[in-house]
Parts: structure tokens; C-alpha cells; sequence
């Protein structure tokens, strides 16, 4: 990178910090004002930087509309697919990758298990809103004013014994997945089936989409998949640095 880029890419996370005068930027970037001084005309010219009245200088428009842009092209189902695939060469069972929608849980990936049992579902169908780890996740980051009035508008089938019951159960797990920031469906949707879930979030911190593990009981057994949870954890936050844009390494509790 030539030394007029690095400087000036230097300046912007010093802006983020908040407004600062010609003096400031060349101390922090140990360079002569009249040096510092052309590399902030250079950003003001591409919106980047904005100059105030007061003298000082801050991040411009055209840099927020820039990573909003940026934000929006996003693929979030493109950058989890190869961190799905590197789980699944590990664990050998069913991974989901799922968003929220429109007022619906929808699956947008999948990766099959390496076992002969396998789980029916497919890309673009809803799950099973109140039972499943990944719709729990994605509600459970929700306002709670949102969240109560979906949970108070659902039908709550019996799928097995171990499903939700009703809308004052569902905002009870729904505040304990926030609080431990994972979910579980165990049997809840399918006796036979067991799925830990783990949020994605994006550079917001908000959760943009969840991922789960599931297999059925003739595989694993409930307590050792949920062995699982650190490597599935793991997982999710990998793919949340790439898609947040956060590379900095942050070990998972």
C-alpha cells in the first residue's frame, strides 16, 4: 500500500472517534499539517471527510452511504456456506442457515449429514416458528414490544409433548435464548430430533441470520450434541466477523 493511501485510510478511524482539527490528525498521523491538510481536501472532495464550521473535521456522508451500500449487498447465505461445509466435514450432521421474513422463519441453506437418517426440510420453507432453535434466535433479538405481539398472535401446535404450549411460554424461552445468546429445539418439533442453534450477527450487532445443527436421537443423543455447542458457537461468530466485517478474533465462552 503506498504511504499517501495508508495515511490517508488512517484518518478515518480517527474521525470515528469524533470530530478533530488539522492539528490532531497530523499528530496522530506524525506528518507536517500541510501534508495532513491535502490529504483531508482529497476526502472532502470524495465526501469522505466533512469540514465544520468550527474548523474540525468528520466523517462525511458519502462514507456512511458508502458501508450502507456495502451492507445491503451482502450475501449472508454466501459468506456462511463455506464455514457450514468446514462444520459439517467435522460434526456429519444436518446444518441449517435461516433468516427472518416478512413475519416467517425461512431456511435459506442447508448441508446435508454425511448419515443414512436424514431431516426433511429444504431451502425456502418456513419452519416451525415456535418450537425451532433458529426462529427462537431470531426472535428472541427482536424488540420486546415485537416480540410479544408476534408471540401473542401465534398458534401454537403440539407438535410432540415438548412443544411450546403457549405465547407466556414462548417469551419466557424467547428471553432466556437473548440472555444466554443460544437456543435448542429438543424434540420440540420431532421427538426423534434434537437441534442446537447459534446467532449471526451483523455489524449492527443485531442478529441478520441463525444457523443450527440438528440429528436425531438413533445418531446422537441430546446431551452430546449440545457437546457440540462451543464448535457450533464458534462457528456462527466466524461467520459473523466476515459478514459484519469485524475481523478482530474473539474466543467463544
Amino acid at each position: 500500500m503506498s504511504q499517501t493511501v495508508d495515511r490517508a485510510l488512517r484518518i478515518l478511524p480517527l474521525l470515528a472517534e469524533g470530530p478533530a482539527n488539522l492539528e490532531q490528525v497530523a499528530t496522530r498521523l506524525d506528518v507536517h499539517k500541510s501534508t495532513a491538510l491535502r490529504l483531508l481536501r482529497t476526502l472532502h472532495e470524495h465526501g469522505m471527510v466533512y469540514r465544520q464550521e468550527d474548523q474540525r473535521y468528520r466523517l462525511g456522508a458519502r462514507l456512511f452511504a458508502l458501508a450502507q451500500q456495502a451492507m445491503e449487498t451482502l450475501d449472508v447465505r454466501e459468506i456462511a456456506h463455506p464455514h457450514l461445509l468446514a462444520l459439517n466435514e467435522k460434526i456429519g450432521h444436518t446444518i441449517h442457515l435461516a433468516v427472518y421474513e416478512e413475519g416467517e422463519v425461512v431456511y435459506i441453506d442447508k448441508v446435508e449429514s454425511r448419515y443414512p437418517v436424514r431431516m426433511y426440510s429444504r431451502i425456502g420453507k418456513p419452519v416451525a416458528i415456535t418450537v425451532a432453535a433458529v426462529a427462537k434466535l431470531l426472535l428472541a433479538d427482536l424488540p420486546e414490544a415485537e416480540r410479544r405481539s408476534i408471540a401473542e398472535r401465534l398458534e401454537y401446535p403440539k407438535y410432540t409433548a415438548k412443544s411450546t404450549p403457549d405465547a407466556a411460554a414462548f417469551l419466557t424461552e424467547l428471553l432466556r435464548v437473548r440472555e444466554q445468546g443460544w437456543a435448542t429445539d429438543l424434540g420440540g418439533h420431532e421427538e426423534s430430533i434434537n437441534c442446537v442453534g447459534a446467532p449471526i450477527r451483523g455489524a449492527d450487532g443485531r442478529i441478520a441470520a441463525a444457523m443450527s445443527v440438528s440429528a436425531p436421537n438413533v445418531v446422537v443423543t441430546a446431551d452430546e450434541l449440545l457437546k457440540l455447542r462451543p464448535l457450533i458457537l464458534r462457528t456462527a461468530e466466524a461467520i459473523s466477523r466476515e459478514y459484519s466485517g469485524n475481523t478482530v478474533s474473539k474466543d467463544t465462552p
